[in-house]
């Protein structure tokens, strides 16, 4: 009998960055029935992304299945949620029972103003890296990192990173020969050392 997959719930909202969302999601599909992504959104239907591209959202945040993986990109809209106290509350009760936590860019400003990062090392968007480690300090928050794992919270650096760290979970998951034949499928030349950021030094935060 063949195991469950891994069931990755992507948290969509107006104006989420296109490629935090699909860079990921790309790696994920091709590890074929090991993995099931879904789209979820403040309704079901279309969420129109910072590109204005619109992505169908199958279930709505009131109606969402408790999350295996949850995932939070950035982008633009980002900087409403982190102020949205309906939004944060719904996200911190229906994370809770998650197995792994994550998110890709500003996305973890979304998880620290919920509360969702509070006593862990976490890493952002290194352009935008001051205005989310404001978010909360009770965050560890990591300037010099490409992403960072601590326990069961998987957050990267701005946008591509999100494809790095998503390998990185997926060699957590399925192991390393599974990562090699997706990306290799892919054509992606991934960075395996987290802590290769060189975004920290032009950004002056290392």
């Amino acid at each position: 009998m063949s195991e469950e997959p891994r069931r990755i719930s992507v948290v969509l909202f107006d104006g989420f960055e296109l490629l935090d969302v699909f860079g990921p999601v790309e790696l994920f599909s091709l590890v074929g029935d090991r993995m099931a992504v879904e789209f979820i959104g403040p309704e079901p239907g279309p969420v129109v992304s910072s590109q204005g591209v619109q992505v169908v959202a199958t279930d709505s945040y009131e109606v969402a299945t408790a999350p295996d993986i949850l995932l939070v990109p950035g982008g633009q809209g980002t900087r409403r949620l982190v102020s949205d106290q309906a939004f944060l509350s719904w996200l911190r009760a229906w994370a809770e029972p998650a197995s792994l936590v994550t998110s890709v860019c500003t996305g973890s400003a979304v998880l620290a103003a919920a509360g969702l990062l509070d006593g862990y090392r976490a890493t952002s968007n290194k352009a935008a890296f001051d205005w989310v480690r404001r978010r909360n300090d009770k965050v560890e928050w990591v300037a010099h990192a490409r992403w960072v794992q601590d326990r069961d919270r998987w957050t990267s650096s701005g946008i591509a990173a999100g494809m790095d760290m998503a390998a990185a979970l997926l060699t957590h998951l399925f192991g390393s020969a599974v990562t090699h034949e997706v990306t290799t499928r892919a054509e992606v030349e991934i960075h395996e050392d987290p802590a290769w950021d060189p975004f920290a030094e032009i950004h002056g935060l290392a």
